[in-house]
Order: C-alpha cells, then structure tokens, then sequence
C-alpha cells in the first residue's frame, strides 16, 4: 500500500541515512527525500516544499538537530517530527520539549538502531490522526482583540469534551471542556489563536460562563440518556482573583438546578506559585459547593509540594508527557510510580493524560493507576458527538 506521505531523512552516516531511505519506502511511503545535515535539509524542503514528517538524527557534523528544529519551526515547510538518535534517554526527552517549544509537532522517538515495527507505528498514527482536529497555528499568529470578542459574542467559540476513563473497566468517570474556535473560514483552531487574548483583555470569565451554561446543558441530556458526566473546566489563576467568581458560578448551577458535585475546576501548577487570600478563598468556596479541583499538567509547573499540602484540591492529573515515554525511559516510570503514591498518601485521585495505546493502558494498570485520558479512548468532540458517542462507547464496553 502506497501512503500519501513525503518523508525528509536527516542522517549525516550514509549508511544508516541509506537503511531509513529504504525502510520507509518499504513501508510505502509515497516520496522519501534525504540530506546529511540541517542546512542541506533545509535546501532541499526550499526544493522540494512541505513535507509531512522529518526523521531526524540531532548529532551531525554540520548543522545539529536542534538548530534545524530552531531554523524549521516556523516555517511551515514540516508537519511532524520524529527523533531518531542513539542519544540517552534523559536527553532526548529534552529535546522533545525542544521540538514543541520550536513549534512542531512531536509525532514519536524511535530511537537507535531503527526499527521498521516502531516506524510503521508512527505512519499509522499519522495517518489515522484527523486533519480537521486542530489547525497548528504558532503562537505568533494570535488573532488580535476585536475577532477574539467578536468570536465569544457571535458563538464560534465552542466547548469540545475529551472524556475521562476508568482504565480498568472502561466506564467514563466524566468529561473535560476544552475551548475551540470554530471559525467560519479557518476551520477549528488551537486555543493557542485566542487565549492569550482572552487572558491578557480579562475576558477568561465570559468564556468560562458561556462553557458552562452548554456544559451544564448537555450533562442534563446525558443524564436524561442514562450516563452521570461529572463535568471539568479549565481555571486560571487569574480568574482565582475575582471575588465575584464562586457567586456566579452558583447563579449558574442554579439556573440549571444542577449541584457543585458535578463539576471539576482543573487549574495547571505552574499558576499556583503565589495563592492570595481571595484567590484561597475561592478555591475553598468552590470546595464547599461540592466541586473537585484538580492540579491540571502535574509535574510540568514550578509548585512545591508544600502548596500541594496548603491548597485544598483533591485530584492531580499527571501531564502527557510523561506517558509518551514510559515505555523507553525508566525516570518517568519513577515519576508516575511517585505521583501515584503521593496521591493516595494525600488522599488525592490521580488520572493520567496522554494514553495513547493499550501498551500503555496495561502498564499504568499494574502501577495502580485507574483513572485516564487519552486518544486510545476518545479524542475532543462537541457536544452533539459527544450524546451520539456515549450510547455506542456503552454498547462497546459491554461487548468486551
């Protein structure tokens, strides 16, 4: 089968530069170009245009991995990256945040020597990922104030729901509310186009409100279908310091005659570094109403453990990153080990993003972890999908 795929090789040994050229041709991809090092890399996507995926080695004689990464970023001319590097394994995850802060997309590591199984295992999840999921737009391409108000009050900014999973019986515990931007000749775009915008005109709030009257709505119809979603929405630190936060979020509950006990408000660390009285206050009142809160990206922030002691939440969820490289790096083994100890000493649920195969699952099972969230169960759907979805996830998990 021919795949509809043009790969870039990035390998300065012949040899090896040769074995990646021709395994990927077995393996059917439709145009495969080569080069020994960042610049000649760079010359011939001038050449040849965009391709979908670069395999990069990072250390070569001329111009190294990570400045082609640097260089490549934000030119659009590559869709995906995927390392390939006899490099440690402590070293390569950084270069993998290297790759995301380059604007790319990470699309797998498959290490040295190369493995045929573990490429074609990357070209499938290529392949099969959608094309209409998100638009990458870098962050430099924020859209500027006036269409970001105009998108919130004309409705183009729609909440999407990534279910969360029991991993050993399959059961969905509840849904996330993830912000997308619907827009009339873009297509759907990354949060990364708006929030910042949002954040910096104080306009987080308004989005948060709107998210919950839909949320709130399509919780009662799932009900009405026989399936109990307790529902999270993203918090920012920011909004932590409006008095009037926790009042309108009852009025809305209240509107809905729906209970705080139904809701997760999830908040990334890294926004926890400085927690005043109100910001405190707020989060015991939302703890009060009966609500979760839940440390969001866990591991990725700068918290201490001891505003993990002082600020009342009762969830960590455990950021992707660390299960991408489960199977291949024993320091987030440890990492996750460790997370779920300190969340049941705490008295705290865990639930782990990122999980992306069975393998995966399996593995997280054995260390403890029952609670998750990843492509390998239900990639971000509205809600429409999401009450079409439920009935037949159901039919599904009885089946097996």
């Amino acid at each position: 089968m021919t795949l509809p795929i043009r790969v870039l090789v990035l390998e300065d040994h012949s040899f090896a530069r040769a074995v990646a050229v021709n395994t990927l041709k077995q393996l059917g991809c439709r145009e495969v170009f080569q080069a020994c090092d960042g610049a000649q890399a760079l010359a011939v996507l001038q050449e040849v245009g965009a391709v979908d995926i670069a395999l990069c080695d990072l250390c070569m004689e001329g111009m190294d991995g990570l400045e082609f990464f640097r260089r490549v970023g934000l030119s659009g001319l590559v869709g995906s990256i995927i390392i390939c590097s006899s490099l440690s394994a402590d070293l390569r995850r950084a270069v993998r945040q290297i790759v995301s802060l380059s604007g790319l997309r990470l699309l797998g590591d498959v290490g040295k020597p190369l493995h045929s199984q573990a490429l074609a295992q990357l070209l499938e999840k290529h392949r099969s990922a959608p094309r209409n999921d998100l638009i990458p737009v870098h962050v430099s391409e924020q859209a500027c104030e006036s269409e970001v108000r105009n998108a919130l009050s004309d409705g183009q900014l729609q909440p999407f729901y990534q279910p969360k999973f029991n991993l050993l019986t399959g059961e969905i515990c509840g849904v996330e509310v993830l912000a997308r931007w619907l827009h009339p000749f873009k297509g759907i775009l990354s949060p990364a186009v708006f929030m910042p915008v949002l954040e910096r005109f104080e306009l987080l709030d308004e989005l948060l409100f709107t998210q919950m009257d839909q949320a709130l709505t399509l919780q009662r119809q799932a009900r009405e279908q026989g399936f109990t979603l307790n529902v999270a929405f993203n918090l920012h630190a920011q909004q932590l310091t409006h008095h009037q936060l926790t009042s309108s979020i009852e009025g809305i509950l209240a509107l809905h005659d729906a209970r705080g006990c139904g809701l997760t408000f999830e908040l990334t660390e890294s926004g926890l570094l400085e927690a005043p009285a109100t910001s405190l206050e707020n989060l015991v009142r939302l703890r009060m109403m009966g609500s979760r809160l839940s440390i969001d990206d866990f591991g990725t922030g700068f918290s201490s453990l001891q505003r993990l002691c002082q600020l009342p939440f009762n969830e960590i969820k455990l950021d992707g990153e660390f299960v991408r490289t489960l199977e291949d790096e024993p320091r987030c083994l440890a990492v996750i080990s460790s997370t779920l100890a300190l969340g049941e000493a705490l008295g705290m649920s865990v639930v782990i993003e990122g999980i992306e195969t069975n393998e995966q699952r399996q593995q997280l099972l054995a260390l403890g972890c029952t609670q998750g969230q990843g492509y390998l169960f239900a990639r971000p759907m509205s809600g429409a999908d999401l009450l079409r979805w439920l009935p037949v996830s159901s039919v599904s998990r009885q089946k097996n």
